[in-house]
């Protein structure tokens, strides 16, 4: 491209060359000036929008934008305030079921559930720290409560394994004669050697008697499965009780039976009444425990707890 160049003020015509080369810089220059007075424009319009009182419409302008940016603002602020809140209803609701269950556990485990005192905080304390203390950011208050969310449902599944085992052991327990079969029935005559009533005789007598008037209730020592429920020539009229893990419990001499074979038993239940029916010399319980078939000492049962 020729640009020529004529004044009077010239002596003779000058001719300028411009190639594609400069026609593009001088465009790019064009465009980058009108991009640089259009930014300063702006930013000196907003930059004293609030003095210009003569423009209404640009200052109504500004502060529809700065509603917009306030509100965008609020909005994620709440979205997140909402998250939390539902963590925390979360939160509480897993409490509350932890709660119930450490109350459930200290009473399988033989505590009162006062002594723990479920459902107040803990006493927490201290002297001023001589560190300064700041604020939570909205980030880090979001990742404390996720880590406490995350131990506290740690917590609700250890302890749920506890009371599984607790039950289990609970359960166990409540399978071992350890109840009196009469209550508040004194000893005749204990497990081991004896001289029998009947022929003076040095013999081996296999379990426990209690005294009781006729027809005070017989108490399963323990649950379990009636397995024997008639008359026996030497036992009259006897109970007999499986409890599992081979362990029988016999209840022999009574005046009436209450149950019948297969009736499952639960401890403390009445089976049956005292009474002299069979080999006996007078009114009382005649009470074994068995273990693999073999007789063993009841005391030794009747002495643990539960």
């Amino acid at each position: 491209m020729n640009i020529i160049l004529v004044s009077e003020h010239l002596a003779k015509a000058r001719t300028i060359n411009i190639g594609a080369r400069q026609l593009a810089s001088m465009a790019m220059g064009v465009v980058v000036t009108v991009f640089a007075l259009a930014g300063a424009l702006n930013y000196l319009m907003l930059r004293y929008a609030s003095e210009l009182h003569f423009l209404p419409y640009l200052q109504s302008m500004v502060g529809s934008m700065q509603q917009a940016q306030q509100s965008q603002t609020e909005s994620y602020l709440q979205d997140n305030l909402n998250a939390m809140a539902q963590r925390l209803g979360q939160m509480q609701a897993q409490l509350l079921r932890l709660d119930t269950l450490g109350e459930r556990l200290a009473k399988l485990a033989g505590f009162k559930p006062q002594d723990f005192l479920f459902g107040e905080p803990p006493g927490r304390g201290g002297a001023p720290s001589t560190v300064p203390n700041r604020d939570f950011t909205l980030s880090e208050l979001a990742q404390q409560i996720e880590r406490l969310t995350q131990r506290v449902d740690d917590r609700g599944d250890t302890l749920g394994v506890l009371e599984s085992l607790l039950t289990l052991e609970s359960a166990k327990k409540k399978l071992i004669p350890t109840m009196l079969p009469v209550l508040g029935g004194g000893y005749n005559s204990n497990f081991g050697w004896r001289i029998d009533p009947f022929s003076g005789q040095h013999s081996y007598h296999e379990g426990i008697d209690f005294a009781g008037g006729e027809g005070t209730p017989i108490l399963a020592a323990a649950g379990g499965i009636v397995v024997y429920a008639e008359y026996h020539a030497a036992y009259g009229n006897m109970v007999e009780i499986d409890h599992g893990n081979e362990l029988v419990s016999r209840y022999a001499h009574a005046s009436k039976l209450h149950v019948k074979v297969g009736d499952m038993i639960l401890r403390g239940a009445k089976i049956a009444e005292v009474g002299r029916s069979g080999r006996a010399t007078g009114t009382h319980l005649h009470f074994e425990v068995r273990q693999r078939g073999i007789a063993v000492n009841p005391a030794q049962f009747l002495q643990l707890p539960g």
